[in-house]
């Protein structure tokens, strides 16, 4: 697959999936609703990616949205399971 075709729509450092962060190998600028992560701030390198995720969890693993659409989605949200959804390049 070549690196124009691949879009990334799982967050690189806490696996949310519903954005696009990364389209033909290039950042969207995209701010997690999750994490708060920006593409291509926390996110170009795995170690980046480890820290930030490290930060992230460490300090409670708080959304960083608050709007009422994300509330909703917190009443089921699991920590573990989104977790699980990194690509396996990104853990």
């Amino acid at each position: 697959m070549e690196m124009e075709d691949v879009t990334e729509t799982i967050c690189r450092v806490c696996g949310y999936d519903d954005e696009v962060f990364w389209e033909g190998g290039w950042p969207t600028a995209a701010i997690c609703p999750c994490c708060g992560n920006e593409s291509d701030v926390g996110d170009s390198s795995v170690m980046g990616v480890r820290n930030y995720r490290g930060y992230w969890v460490g300090h409670g693993a708080q959304w960083h949205s608050s709007c009422e659409e994300r509330k909703q989605k917190l009443q089921s949200w699991d920590l573990l399971k989104q977790l699980a959804k990194i690509p396996p390049e990104w853990r």
